[in-house]
């Protein structure tokens, strides 16, 4: 699988590690800095080129792995659409509903597919709990929460786009918390409401939230807890708690470190002290889940299915992301 690179900044380093590790071909990358492209394309092999629309009609690329900021995504996929390249973009899938539901409209009707990097998906805990909710281990869940009380420097925030609504479309739940909210939807099912109180630039000096909470209520009855923050120093693995009615399931960063379930019978479950969490450093996050998820996505080209993370539900993850915003900027609940 031959992959072109849009966009070279850290979590671009990530990917080509993880492509690296896996054997997909990082073959072109652009950047908007050309220092710094040609930087990342002479550690990690590639041929630069100066715009993403050279990456997007390149001859030997299979998929566009988009790692720009969010409001630079549906550029790349209109082009894409002409030249048959499927995409798949970095988290969120954008700033705002319209232009992700653009992308995903635009990808459907060429025939390519749009996937989105929710890594965490492909966690260890995460692919245990999904096949255990499945299988009513934890019989009807009750609550489902996530808690991610991050830090992040004043040097984080340096750059007047980081923590802005026109380029990152938000800041704590948008930018760090979506992860954890896309496997809410994911394992708990649909949000039927939500009502959300936010603090902006409590601690840092940015124009969108650094503290959010919002209590949520699912569409299967079931009530549930979000809190995002990257003001908490010096910052704390993000948790899920997932409660039903035969017990109790906890993922603590990327691990399940709590399984207490009454007269529990099935596959053992994977309880681990040892937790990777970008908590206070973006960067100290596992290579593996990525891996898994690329691994995924070039079967889904290979095979003509979707892939597991697809942009329909990168889509679902930014509703509710937009509805807890919503809620915060109104005062009122906001029903999906």
């Amino acid at each position: 699988m031959k992959v072109g690179i849009i966009g070279t900044g850290a979590i671009a380093h990530k990917h080509a590690q993880a492509y690296r590790n896996i054997g997909f071909e990082l073959t072109v990358c652009t950047d908007v800095s050309e220092k710094y492209g040609r930087i990342f394309a002479d550690q990690w092999g590639a041929e630069f080129v100066p715009t993403y629309e050279e990456v997007c009609r390149h001859p030997r690329v299979d998929y566009v792995d988009v790692c720009t900021f969010p409001d630079f995504r549906l550029q790349p996929i209109e082009i894409c659409a002409q030249t048959g390249k499927h995409v798949q973009v970095q988290k969120p899938i954008s700033t705002s509903l319209e232009t992700a539901r653009r992308m995903v409209d635009t990808a459907a009707r060429a025939g390519i597919l749009l996937g989105v990097v929710s890594q965490h998906r492909f966690d260890d805990a995460s692919l245990f709990l999904a096949k255990a909710l499945a299988e009513g281990r934890l019989g009807n869940l009750l609550q489902c929460d996530c808690y991610v009380k991050w830090y992040r420097s004043a040097e984080y925030y340096s750059r007047p786009i980081k923590g802005s609504w026109q380029t990152e479309g938000g800041g704590a739940l948008m930018n760090q918390a979506i992860h954890q909210v896309d496997i809410l939807r994911w394992l708990a099912g649909p949000v039927k409401e939500v009502y959300g109180m936010w603090q902006l630039g409590a601690l840092h000096k940015i124009e969108s939230e650094d503290v959010v909470n919002a209590v949520v209520r699912y569409a299967s009855g079931a009530t549930g807890v979000i809190q995002a923050a990257t003001a908490f120093w010096p910052g704390y693995p993000e948790r899920m708690e997932f409660q039903g009615t035969k017990g109790t399931a906890v993922v603590s960063g990327d691990k399940l470190t709590v399984w207490d379930v009454e007269n529990d019978a099935g596959e053992p479950a994977p309880v681990s002290k040892e937790v990777a969490s970008g908590a206070s450093d973006p960067m100290a996050i596992s290579l593996e889940p990525f891996e898994r998820q690329f691994l995924d996505f070039g079967e889904a080209i290979r095979t003509g299915r979707k892939p597991k993370v697809s942009g329909e539900e990168g889509y679902q993850a930014l509703e509710i992301v937009d509805a807890v915003y919503r809620s915060c900027r109104t005062g009122e609940k906001v029903e999906l």
